[in-house]
Formats: C-alpha cells, structure tokens, sequence
C-alpha cells in the first residue's frame, strides 16, 4: 500500500485537561488528540484520517498513573503506555489476563511508545487490551468540557473505527474492579508471528469459582478480531456457569463461542479457520483461567 507523507496540520501541546478541552470545544471534529499517535499518524498517512489540528496529550500531568485502590480495584491513567504497563507488577499481580494481552501487542518498540487510550479509542476489532478488559468488567472515565462520564468497556464500541466517544471528550482513566479472591483469568492471541502482528483471533477469559474450588459461579468470555466490534460470548458463558470445569466442558463452551462470532475472510486468515480458531483459543483460555486459581488456592 502506498504511504503518502502526514498532509499539513496545527500542532497544540496543551499542560493540563482544560487547556486540552478547551482545544476540543473549539476545533471540534477537525482536532483529533493522541499521545504516542502509533495508530493516528499511520491512517493520517493513508488519508483514512483527516485532522487540521493534532493535540499532543503528553504533557498533561496525571493521565498516566497506574495503582491500586483497595475500594475501587486497578486504575489505569489513559495516557499509560503499554510497555510501562507490561513492566507493571501491579498489573502482574492484580490483572493476569491484561498482562498477557501486553506482552504480545505489536513490538517492545511500539509498545514503549503507544498508550493504552489510543489502543481502546482506536476501536480497532483487533485491540489486544479489549477482551481482557471487557471480561474484567472494566469501565472508561471520559471528561468533556460540560460533563464527566463512565462507559462499560464492553459498551464504548459502535462499529469497526467507531466508538461513542465524543469528539470533545477524552479518556482519561480506565478502572477494573477488584476480583474475588477464587478467581482467576487469561487471554489468548492468534497470530502468525511474535511482533508486528494483528489478532487473526483474540479471547480473554475471567472466571468466578464456588468455595468447592471446581464450579463456575460466573464466567465472562470476550472475543476480538472476529466481529465488526470486541462481543461477549454470553451464550458460551452460559455453557459453563453453574458446572464443574473441565477439558470437555471448556471444549464445549468453545464452539458455542465459535457460533456466536461472526468474523471476515481475508488475505490474514479466512472464516473458517477464524471460527475453528476460536474454538480452540476459548478452551485453552477457561482451562488456563481455571489453572491459575488452582494455583492460587495452593500457596
């Protein structure tokens, strides 16, 4: 494909959120705002995105932090960038599946310059961070000039590039909330190569256990890459509430999965293998999930 040169526009650095909102008001829907612009400057390239204004949001203080509170779970700033996140024991300790999900997004190059926010905001079907964070049940802080907001991760996407952000808003936290202590997670990627690589196929897992340590008492199953926006899997989550987990009952909750996507053919991978594919990611994901509180109720 042929790579034009970014075409001429404004660049702003606003210090702080007002300054920054206040560029949004003004400029409206011909401002477009970015951090480590991986995503914005390459779709400007291919004219696929056209802004008369760039908003650097780097230099605002604060968007990046990345703790733990005890009341409201895991707080993620929207300007985190994904290697920070990736080198995070916090996020090790606290959010196992969206650890996995960092480690094979793209490149070490790209995700120490890449945030967090761009990879949600992009709404690319695609996005490592989504199944992980959509199964978490996490939620997105977007602040506008007139009013603050929070949006489930699993309701921020309309469409393929499409999102209801609004064109005077910015995310600038995500938040996870604490999980039960018998609980565990994993996400799984289907790719042709370790670095530089879309999802063909991406399933993020997260698993609620009963005290017996064996029946699921809630389960959330999340797919990217195989529908025009990241879907719940809910009838597969269906197939194993209330049952014991294992290898044949997590098979079976796989191809229910499987029947509840609808991906694309194209150059990547076609329709049925994608569908073949999520079928087996699905099980590996519950069974690593399930063996991850199992090794945590043998510490």
């Amino acid at each position: 494909m042929f790579i034009r040169r970014l075409p001429r526009f404004e660049y702003h650095a606003p210090t702080s959120l007002d300054e920054a909102l206040n560029l949004l008001a003004q400029y409206g829907s011909k401002a477009k705002v970015f951090a480590g612009g991986t995503d914005l400057f390459g779709a400007m390239k291919r004219r696929e995105i056209v802004a008369d204004h760039l908003i650097n949001l780097k230099g605002i203080a604060g968007l990046n932090r990345i703790d733990h509170d005890e009341a409201e779970g895991l707080r993620i700033g929207g300007l985190s960038i994904l290697g920070d996140l990736e080198r995070s024991q916090i996020v090790k300790d606290k959010l196992a599946i969206l650890a996995d999900a960092l480690n094979v997004i793209a490149s070490p190059q790209i995700r120490n310059l890449g945030t967090i926010g761009g990879n949600i905001c992009g709404a690319v079907p695609s996005a490592d961070t989504v199944p992980p964070l959509i199964a978490s049940g996490a939620s997105l802080k977007l602040i506008g000039k007139k009013e603050e907001r929070t949006v489930l991760v699993e309701q921020f996407f309309k469409g393929r590039g499409q999102s209801v952000l609004r064109n005077d808003e910015i995310l600038t936290r995500i938040t996870i909330p604490n999980a039960p202590e018998n609980s565990g997670s994993a996400y799984f990627k289907l790719m042709t190569r370790n670095a530089m690589e879309l999802a063909i196929v991406g399933v993020g897992v997260h698993l609620v256990l009963d005290n017996d340590g064996k029946t699921c008492q809630q389960a959330k199953i999340a797919l990217g890459a195989v529908a025009p926006t990241p879907i719940r899997a809910r009838a597969a989550e269906e197939v194993l509430n209330n049952q014991a987990i294992d290898t044949d009952l997590a098979g079976k909750a796989g191809k229910v999965a499987a029947s509840e996507a609808s991906p694309i053919s194209n150059v990547r991978a076609s329709k049925e293998y994608r569908m073949e594919m999520i079928a087996v990611l699905t099980q590996r994901a519950v069974m690593q999930a399930y063996q991850r509180i199992q090794a945590k109720s043998k510490r």
